[in-house]
């Protein structure tokens, strides 16, 4: 099969998420180079600016759709980062596969993706596999932190879109689907699909959220067996053969590194050139 990159172009709809990105941004002498205004567009890719926003979940959403490793909800800071308009494609893998010795996913014959399957997210790959694809490109996977806030914005809320699931908004359906298929249910920032269709791994060990001796669970919350393993990878955003509420911005999966699933991919974020290294 001939390798062809999936170009895609940023819709109307979201011109007005990526102003969030806004002015230049004080900083104190000596942490970090002020943020350029305006801020450099990177083709295929949003910016999400520094600052606080709300990451995991309360006690009383324990109540009702979140696990306990989402528990405490507390404000987390994330500095300046770009991200992936969407999962990275199997036509934009399948470059990076002619120019390496990976080993292509499983379903693919011959080293080849489905015909018809360019704009598909591609799946099955290891957490290893994600990671070196992003070194490749000269990015890198998103960590929890920045990957829930491209999500979900600063205001906590439970999807991309708000606070009620809509399954006109996310593919939760029965099939893998092609990416930017939801325009409606964009993250804050533009982020298309962090909400079902595949999911997407992270940079990050599943360990248990920092708690203050006063973030209690509440009693009445069933055993989820919190059960946290440092040796396995975390993954996010549901996927498309899933219940809504693992469709959540702060729902946590995790894995082994070297596990392929049929419905896990991932994308890629970049950090700017005036971050402090």
């Amino acid at each position: 099969m001939r390798s062809v990159l999936f170009l895609v172009t940023i819709p109307a709809l979201i011109v007005g998420a990526l102003a969030l990105a806004g002015p230049a941004q004080d900083v104190p002498p000596g942490e970090a180079p002020l943020r350029p205004n305006p801020v450099p567009e990177i083709n295929g890719m949003v910016f999400v600016p520094a600052g606080e926003f709300l990451m995991g979940s309360t006690a009383d959403q324990l109540l009702k759709m979140a696990e306990v490793d989402e528990f405490p909800q507390r404000r987390v800071f994330v500095d300046d980062f770009y991200i992936d308009l969407h999962e990275v494609t199997n036509a934009q893998y399948k470059v990076f596969l002619d120019s390496t010795t990976t080993e292509a996913p499983p379903k693919w014959q011959n080293g080849n993706y489905g015909l018809g399957e360019d704009g598909f997210p591609v799946v099955s790959v290891t957490f290893d596999e994600a990671a070196a694809y992003a070194k490749w490109i000269r990015k890198r996977l998103p960590t929890e932190a920045e990957w829930e806030k491209a999500a979900r914005g600063t205001d906590g809320r439970a999807f991309p879109w708000g606070d009620s699931f809509d399954r006109a908004l996310a593919n939760n359906g029965e099939r893998l689907l092609p990416i930017m298929g939801y325009p409606a249910g964009i993250s804050p920032y533009g982020c298309f699909d962090m909400a079902g269709n595949a999911s997407e791994w992270v940079d990050g060990w599943y360990e248990q959220y920092p708690r203050a001796p006063d973030d209690l669970i509440p009693k009445g919350v069933p055993d989820r067996n919190e059960v946290f393993a440092k040796e396995r990878r975390v993954y996010r955003g549901g996927s498309f053969n899933t219940f809504s509420k693992y469709l959540r911005c702060a729902n946590r999966e995790h894995t082994s590194a070297d596990k392929r699933w049929v419905y896990v991919g991932f994308r890629c974020v970049q950090d700017p050139s005036w971050k402090k290294k």
